[in-house]
């Protein structure tokens, strides 16, 4: 049986989600062993609906605004960044983990250095980049080694 310190539970990416400007999900990745079990589609359904609420809360906000960015609740922060372009880079994490706007502006990085570059990939189809896979996991692996020796006692 794995025994974790309330630390380590409090102070964790858990999922990745990226949305074209359509609304389509074209990445979603797990980005801890305790983030929920999604099927394929409960994950499409998920990128959709932020999508449609995102676009919602950029009409009825009483000021200029460019949408959702982050929400909290007890369980989990969700994060995201909209790019110039609208593709949308979503990250849930537990309740007081940091550096998720860092995350999320070198995952940012690493989509425009490894996928938009990429003479295969074509724009709006699922992202199937082994590149952005294996250097989206070593920034996660830093950032949260980083997150778990700024909290510790």
């Amino acid at each position: 049986m794995i025994h974790l310190s309330k630390i380590e539970i409090n102070n964790m990416f858990l999922q990745l989600f990226i949305i074209n400007r359509s609304g389509g999900l074209v990445f979603t990745k797990n980005l801890s062993s305790l983030s929920p079990t999604l099927s394929t589609n409960d994950c499409l359904r998920l990128g959709s609906t932020f999508h449609g609420l995102h676009a919602i809360a950029t009409q009825i906000a009483p000021i200029v605004s460019s949408g959702i960015e982050k929400m909290e609740t007890d369980t989990f922060v969700l994060q995201c960044l909209q790019t110039l372009t609208g593709v949308k880079f979503v990250i849930t994490a537990t309740p007081g983990t940091t550096e998720i706007n860092e995350l999320l502006h070198a995952i940012y990085e690493i989509y425009a250095d490894y996928v938009l570059k990429n003479p295969f990939y074509e724009i709006e189809m699922p992202i199937r980049c082994d590149l952005f896979t294996k250097h989206l996991d070593r920034i996660v692996m830093k950032l949260s080694s980083v997150q778990g020796r700024r909290k510790q006692p």
